[in-house]
């Protein structure tokens, strides 16, 4: 593998304030996202949910379809607003025959800062290096290509949503 760590850089012609309420609030951010959240992110917090299809993309809404309902836990590490969310969780956990809950989790991280034109938004998931050699590349695989979507996906959801 190439690397133990994926980062996405994306810059959206929005305001700081409306990028983090769109990745701060766990409504917003599931709504983009494609997963029903069950609390806001609170340092600290365990949060379950499940995946649902994105309401930002019919495209990719149809490829999270197969995945519709199934469990989603994060563990929230840092709260920063306007700068940064990150959280744990465990990459690519979509075999439902499989119990993760022993393996390491990766860290995902969304680091806004503000620039000219907008909002630079860099999300980050590192760790892969810890995951069990058997479904290590799979996990980063996934996962490069899925933040590669997630980046388009609040692009259009901020597109659309002004609140």
């Amino acid at each position: 593998m190439a690397s133990d760590r994926i980062e996405k850089k994306i810059l959206l012609h929005t305001p700081r304030e409306r990028v983090w309420r769109a990745i701060g609030s766990y409504r917003q951010f599931g709504s983009w996202f494609g997963a029903a959240l069950d609390g806001p992110f609170v340092e600290g917090a365990r949060l379950g949910g499940t995946i649902v299809p994105t309401t930002a993309d019919e495209e990719v809404a149809k490829l999270q379809k197969p995945y519709e309902g199934m469990a989603v836990e994060l563990m929230v590490e840092r709260v920063e607003p306007m700068h940064r969310l990150s959280f744990r969780w465990h990459p690519f956990a979509v075999d439902s025959s499989v119990d993760y809950s022993d393996e390491p989790m990766t860290l995902v991280a969304f680091e806004l800062q503000e620039v000219p034109g907008g909002t630079l938004l860099t999300i980050s998931e590192s760790g892969f290096d810890q995951i069990p050699e058997e479904r290590r590349a799979a996990a980063y695989a996934a996962n490069a290509g899925g933040w590669e979507k997630q980046a388009l996906l609040i692009e259009k959801y901020l597109a659309v949503h002004v609140g």
